[in-house]
């Protein structure tokens, strides 16, 4: 059974604003697969299973604290602001800013691996979830990760270039990542729309469609990276 030690309680305390009931939870959240082994032989003790309930969790908080904030805008502009929040990058500075990155147990290089903040970020946040429950877990995402480090408004600004992230993707994994537009006669109305396909190889991965051709392929590469799960 792990037991933190006081410094630790100190330090989780003042990054999570209130006194856990379970700290062993918030340790295992803090201990990468790489360090399984460092507490007993049992290498099953890693925080992969509470990054996987921690990121559904935090997607699903994000997603409804969006859909109230912008309620004029589409699906396509809420799944674009919610990549922007959720992405690696970004949980990554959230992480370090807030402190995680010291306190996490590792084998690795911290420097060399940035998915080891956010993935610590989101297992903490599985471990708060387990331990408090989802009022709790819901005010710590808007507290001390949406309202402490997130300008929605600066951030919904900027555009995320989803073609250019997936044509990168592709060349360092060796995918032959290919886009295909037609204009298309909208209803047999005067406007036209664009429909985009992306090919990885032969297989079509995404499709959007657009007022333009740029537009037509953003949103072919945006449901292309969230049906291969690309970070």
């Amino acid at each position: 059974m792990l037991v933190p030690d006081k410094s630790f309680k100190s330090q989780l305390k003042r990054i999570l604003g209130f006194t856990p009931k379970h700290y062993d939870l918030y340790q295992l959240a803090l201990i990468h697969k790489s360090a399984s082994g460092r507490y007993s032989k049992n290498h099953d003790i890693h925080n992969e299973r509470l990054e996987f309930l921690g990121d559904a969790i935090l997607g699903s908080i994000v997603a409804e604290t969006l859909y109230c904030e912008f309620p004029d805008r589409d699906e396509g502009f809420l799944t674009q602001l919610r990549s922007k929040i959720v992405n690696r990058d970004t949980l990554k500075q959230i992480a370090y800013k807030m402190g995680i990155g010291e306190m996490i147990i590792t084998k690795l290089t911290k420097d060399n691996h940035k998915a080891l903040f956010g993935n610590a970020l989101e297992a903490l946040i599985g471990a708060i979830y387990l331990d408090g429950g989802y009022k709790k877990t819901r005010k710590f995402i808007l507290k001390k990760i949406l309202n402490d480090h997130v300008d929605l408004k600066k951030l919904a600004l900027t555009e995320v270039d989803f073609k250019s992230r997936i044509i990168e993707w592709g060349q360092k994994f060796k995918k032959d990542v290919n886009f295909t537009c037609k204009e298309q006669l909208n209803g047999g109305l005067k406007d036209a729309v664009f429909v985009s396909h992306l090919f990885i190889f032969d297989d079509i991965v995404g499709m959007g469609m657009g007022k333009s051709k740029k537009e037509a392929e953003q949103n072919a590469a945006r449901q292309a990276i969230q049906s291969i799960g690309i970070q």
